[in-house]
């Protein structure tokens, strides 16, 4: 049985990628033939997997996206299943990492929708949602579930939802102290620092500017002693720019992407994700699964755990500055209260389903593939 996976970037740091590759391994247990084609790639090429880069033509990315899947449509005979981790069409199976695009942009001008770009990835998100599609979906979040079927009008018997996807390695450890010592001399932190960590690749949407601006906003005695580390990919030079214009520059640390994700949770105090906007944010799940107390905006579509955990506070939507600010420092300045949180994520995380996502989408995807009859397994699947 061969199966096509398909992404327009892969680089080694993403948690869609991240995603992708453990569910690849565990269709291969299960006796599939997994090749993985991606548009863009960005540092080294996964290893142990078959693994194609295959970029499209063209200077701006929606343009390389449309010719990748000419090419990719070239070589997509003989495979039982096409699971897209990006929306294209042509696809069997899409896993929702994404949110809807058109209703994310239904803000802009008329000028933008009469654009190229929009005007490809719109179409690329109605292939694959538009009723006709039948397109097995992936869904990972509630709320953009909801949206897809307003837009759409998608049956929501297409839609199999999946509970989060955490590494196991996020889990507290008898090793977690150890590991956020050693971290904290590594980066020349002091022990009796605060340590706000933010873990993510895209900083825009991330909203490091938001947390750069809260972190400036702290009383002069609490923000000297606070520290803000943030790992993830992107242009380090901008942001340590913009945090040496604030003052901030001794205050923070760009880490670049790193794969010791589990010492910077075991060292952080807080963590934090003001993000302007995130379909799901399963860094707040790896988070609650270390014991980190979380400040999140409640556009997250992970926020609904925190909330139900018990185990932070929510930025409410329309986002406010000093919403955030205030909440940053009564989170920094209260001890007490982070011991609560912490032992509301560890409860939380003892009797919550936080960790399948990868076997129940690769579950679904196997049964896909073995099933001629999409109609047929959809019906089946759900009843299953």
């Amino acid at each position: 049985m061969k199966l096509a996976f398909t992404m327009f970037k892969y680089f080694p740091y993403g948690g869609l990628q991240r995603d992708c590759l453990r569910i690849a391994d565990l269709c291969r247990q299960a006796g599939a033939e997994v090749d993985i084609y991606a548009a863009r790639l960005q540092g080294e090429a996964p290893v142990g997997v078959n693994f194609t880069h295959l970029p499209g033509s063209g200077f701006s990315h929606h343009r390389q996206y449309l010719s990748f899947v000419g090419r990719f449509h070239n070589l997509s005979k003989g495979y039982r299943a096409v699971v897209g981790f990006n929306k294209m069409p042509g696809l069997d199976l899409y896993f929702a990492a994404d949110p809807c695009y058109v209703a994310a942009v239904e803000r802009k001008s008329r000028a933008y929708r009469l654009t190229s770009r929009y005007r490809t990835l719109a179409a690329f998100e109605r292939a694959v949602f538009e009723p006709a599609a039948n397109t097995v979906i992936l869904s990972i979040s509630e709320v953009q579930k909801r949206l897809f079927q307003t837009i759409y009008k998608t049956p929501v018997e297409c839609f199999h939802d999946l509970p989060p996807g955490v590494p196991a390695d996020r889990l507290l450890s008898s090793d977690s102290p150890a590991l956020g010592r050693s971290l904290r001399d590594e980066l020349g932190i002091g022990q009796d620092e605060l340590v706000v960590l933010m873990v993510g690749s895209g900083f825009k949407r991330k909203g490091v500017d938001r947390a750069l601006n809260a972190l400036r906003a702290l009383p002069d005695e609490l923000g000297r002693k606070s520290r803000l580390l943030v790992v993830g990919d992107d242009n380090l030079e901008y942001y340590q720019k913009i945090a040496r214009s604030q003052g901030l520059a001794e205050r923070v640390i760009f880490t670049g992407g790193r794969t010791d994700v589990p010492r910077f949770l075991a060292a952080a105090d807080i963590f934090l994700h003001p993000a302007y906007q995130e379909n799901t944010g399963g860094v707040l799940i790896e988070a609650l699964a270390a014991g980190l107390p979380v400040l999140v905006t409640a556009v997250c579509g992970y926020s609904v755990h925190i909330e139900r955990a018990r185990a932070g506070k929510l930025v409410a939507s329309p986002f406010v500055q000093p919403q955030l600010d205030r909440m940053l420092f009564e989170m920094l300045d209260s001890a007490s209260q982070r011991l609560v949180w912490s032992a509301n994520a560890k409860e939380y995380v003892a009797k919550t389903d936080l960790f399948s996502l990868a076997e129940r989408a690769a579950e679904i995807i196997m049964k896909v593939a073995g099933n001629k009859n999409f109609n047929e397994l959809v019906k089946k699947s759900q009843d299953g």
